[in-house]
């Protein structure tokens, strides 16, 4: 992507934003959270990390040990710590610290907006359906990096349903509308594709063939090839784990996700830099 005012990229796969990109960026995330509050959710904000115990249960350090990034400290040693701060040079040659100790990692940042959650309710018995949301930075390390469409941290609305199984294919079906609604309205070639999730060796994790055998995330995707949002049923695995009940039964769950900077690539691919020549459906909201 040639160079945009209101876009710096920084090459550890971060993007900048301000002006009236950053105004669109905020526009996307108003209009999801607008449904989330129609559909009465409780809107979060939670810490950027999660207990790695808990993610642990998800197996997720087998599943997704490509993407994970573990948030790290010095240990808290004197002797390491003096021997670290004496380094005549704290980097290498390619700009790395020379971290020498650390701290054990018991945390992880967070890699999907939704699993704070699931942990949040563990445990719970839900008289009713519970509609929740956030928006959540999110880190996932990748081979190789793009402005606004991969990156190792991007913002990720969700719009969550844990109830019972009518209740949650309800839910999810209420949000691909009205997500048809907004692509209809912004002009973008959006198709629905069936998709499985990033599993690190799919060939060999069994989750990959079951989601493969009963397809459980439909992606949006822009252009044929970017993945912009995805609607995913968990089935009742979130419950499961994590002992989430509904009608004494293990909950269902389900999701619809939306990436910001990927929307915000699909504008700015579409319809140019220039914020007047954007859709009113844009432009009007600002």
């Amino acid at each position: 992507m040639r160079h945009i005012p209101g876009l710096e990229w920084l090459p550890s796969g971060q993007a900048v934003l301000s002006g009236p990109l950053l105004e669109a960026f905020r526009f996307l995330d108003v209009r999801f959270a607008r449904w989330a509050r129609d559909a009465g959710a409780v809107e979060y904000r939670f810490p950027l990390f999660l207990s790695a115990s808990e993610l642990q249960r998800l197996d997720y350090f087998r599943s997704f040990p490509h993407l994970v990034t573990f948030p790290v400290a010095l240990d808290e040693d004197p002797e390491s710590l003096r021997a670290f701060a004496a380094a005549d040079e704290p980097l290498d040659g390619e700009g790395a610290v020379r971290l020498g100790k650390l701290a054990p990692a018991r945390e992880v940042l967070t890699p999907a907006a939704c699993y704070h959650f699931y942990v949040l309710l563990q445990g719970r018995e839900l008289d009713a359906p519970e509609n929740l949301t956030t928006v959540a930075t999110c880190f996932r390390r990748e081979a190789y990096y793009r402005p606004l469409q991969r990156q190792w941290n991007f913002t990720m609305r969700e719009l969550v349903r844990i109830g019972t199984l009518e209740e949650v294919k309800e839910f999810l079906e209420t949000m691909r509308a009205r997500a048809d609604e907004l692509i209809a309205a912004l002009e973008l070639p959006v198709e629905w594709r069936v998709a499985t999730d990033p599993f690190f060796d799919p060939t060999r994790n069994p989750k990959h063939l079951a989601q493969t055998l009963e397809p459980v995330k439909t992606e949006m995707v822009y252009d044929g090839e970017l993945a912009i949002g995805s609607v995913n049923f968990h089935r009742n695995f979130f419950g499961e784990t994590f002992g989430i009940t509904r009608g004494g039964e293990p909950a269902f769950s389900g999701c619809i996700a939306f990436g910001l900077e990927r929307w915000l690539y699909a504008l700015l691919t579409r319809y140019g830099p220039d914020p007047r020549a954007w859709p009113a459906a844009v432009v009007e909201a600002r």
